[in-house]
């Protein structure tokens, strides 16, 4: 299964784990290679080198995205969120914390963020962050699931008048089985 990914770093994480199209439960998580493969999607977006994350990583990731998943529900349906949810996020944000630091690019002096610990501890820590800040973002009641037969794929429309995850695959699919109908 082709995985959405382009939309905020969250939203691609809770979107690993999620029922397709063809009627079956994908996890893209579920083996260290599944994650390896999420993570060179995203490499532009994170700083943590997937090869060091070690055999356990998987199962640390799905347990926050799961996490994630549930305060983001609860955040798009105005509700508060479970206190588990809350308290795994604070914990993966204590973990490897940013801090400022100085970076020369040249004669250029720039202003730069770092973090101590292992891979894994890093990883978790810049999931956590992408999830607050899609979480306490004031659009985040617009995130949206998709409207195509069977998808459960989330994405937060930059145009509202977007209805499904990708108009290649969902909305292509709706379009054609609608032409269907009307010829047949």
């Amino acid at each position: 299964m082709d995985l959405l990914t382009g939309e905020p770093l969250a939203l691609d994480l809770v979107n690993t784990g999620v029922r397709t199209p063809s009627g079956g439960d994908h996890d893209a998580l579920a083996t260290a290679e599944g994650l390896h493969a999420w993570l060179a999607k995203q490499a532009g977006r994170l700083a943590v080198p997937e090869a060091a994350l070690g055999p356990g990583a998987p199962a640390v990731v799905r347990d926050l995205r799961g996490h994630v998943e549930r305060a983001l529900e609860a955040a798009r349906q105005a509700a508060p969120p479970p206190p588990e949810a809350i308290d795994a996020l604070n914990q993966a944000l204590r973990v490897a914390p940013a801090y400022p630091r100085v970076e020369v690019r040249g004669a250029v002096l720039r202003r730069g963020t770092a973090r101590d610990g292992p891979p894994l501890d890093r990883l978790l820590t810049e999931l956590a962050e992408a999830a607050v800040t899609l979480l306490t973002d004031p659009d985040v009641g617009k995130v949206r699931g998709c409207e195509g037969p069977g998808c459960h794929l989330l994405f937060l429309p930059a145009h509202p008048r977007r209805r499904w995850c990708s108009p290649d695959l969902c909305g292509n699919r709706v379009r054609v089985a609608r032409y269907y109908r009307r010829h047949k």
